[in-house]
C-alpha cells in the first residue's frame, strides 16, 4: 500500500473515530463509522442502541442504510466502509447483503468479531458475496477510546449505590 493510500485510510478512519468520540459522549459503545463510494463520503453513523432503544442501531447499519438511500442502490459493490471496531455477525452479514466492496477497520473485537476474530463471515467461501478487507488502520486509538469507554462504565457501576 502507498503512502497516499496509507494517509486516504487514516484520514477516513479520524472521520469515524469522530463519530465514536460521539458516540461516547452520549453514552454509547464508542463504535463509529463512515461509508464512501469512489472515493467520497456519502454517509456516516455511530453506536445508537441506547438512546434509540433499537437493538440495530449499530454504527455499520445506520451508515450502510443511509449511503443506500442516498446512493438510491442497494447494492454497494463500489462502496467502502471504514469503521472503528471489527464487526460483529449482524453488521457482517448486512455487509453481504449490501453487496459492500471493501470493509476497514480498526481494531478486533475477540469477544464479537465476525470478520477474522470469532468467525470469518465475509470472506466465507459459501455465501454468494466476499468483501475485500484492511484491518488495523490507526488501530491504538480505536483500542483507547473503547478502553476508556469500559474504564469509565465500570467506574460509574462502582459509585453506583446498592438497592435492595
Amino acid at each position: 500500500m502507498g503512502e497516499m493510500a496509507s494517509l486516504n485510510l487514516e484520514g477516513l478512519m479520524r472521520l469515524a473515530l469522530k463519530e465514536a468520540a460521539d458516540a461516547f459522549s452520549a453514552g454509547e459503545v464508542p463504535v463509529g463509522a463512515v461509508l464512501t463510494i469512489n472515493g467520497e463520503v456519502v454517509s456516516s453513523g455511530r453506536n445508537e442502541r441506547e438512546s434509540t432503544f433499537d437493538p440495530t442501531a449499530h454504527a455499520e447499519i445506520i451508515a450502510l442504510r443511509m449511503g443506500a438511500q442516498r446512493n438510491k442502490n442497494w447494492r454497494l459493490t463500489d462502496a467502502t466502509l471504514y469503521v472503528t471496531k471489527e464487526p460483529c455477525i449482524m453488521c457482517a452479514g448486512a455487509m453481504i447483503n449490501a453487496r459492500l466492496g471493501r470493509l476497514v477497520y480498526g481494531c478486533s473485537d475477540p469477544k464479537g468479531g465476525a470478520v477474522k476474530s470469532l468467525y470469518q463471515v465475509l470472506s466465507d467461501k459459501l455465501l454468494n458475496h466476499q468483501v475485500d478487507i484492511v484491518s488495523g488502520i490507526l488501530e491504538d486509538e480505536c483500542i483507547s477510546i473503547l478502553k476508556r469507554f469500559f474504564q469509565k462504565q465500570r467506574l460509574r457501576k462502582k459509585e453506583e449505590p446498592f438497592l435492595p
